[in-house]
């Protein structure tokens, strides 16, 4: 039991880790908040893994909610989702 929990704790930390450097890599933004949002949301699911709940449902709510409406919003108003290379 103890094993399978290291092997997801290792996922996670995988998980973000290509969440990132896709993030950085992607030239189409939308696809890059969607990245950002899973990232956020994996990164909340580590908060409580350690026993943080505060800090998982700031980052639930902030990097999740309102920075992924901000982010989308931002990509409306400049009518870009791909980025200039």
């Amino acid at each position: 039991m103890h094993i399978m929990v290291e092997w997801f704790h290792f996922l996670l930390l995988v998980f973000l880790i290509v969440c990132a450097v896709t993030v950085a890599r992607t030239a189409n933004l939308l696809n890059a908040v969607i990245l950002f949002v899973a990232y956020s949301l994996v990164m909340a699911i580590i908060w409580l893994m350690l026993s943080s709940p505060d800090v998982a449902i700031t980052e639930a709510s902030i990097g999740a909610g309102v920075t992924t409406f901000l982010l989308i919003a931002a990509i409306g108003k400049t009518g870009g989702v791909h980025r200039d290379s």
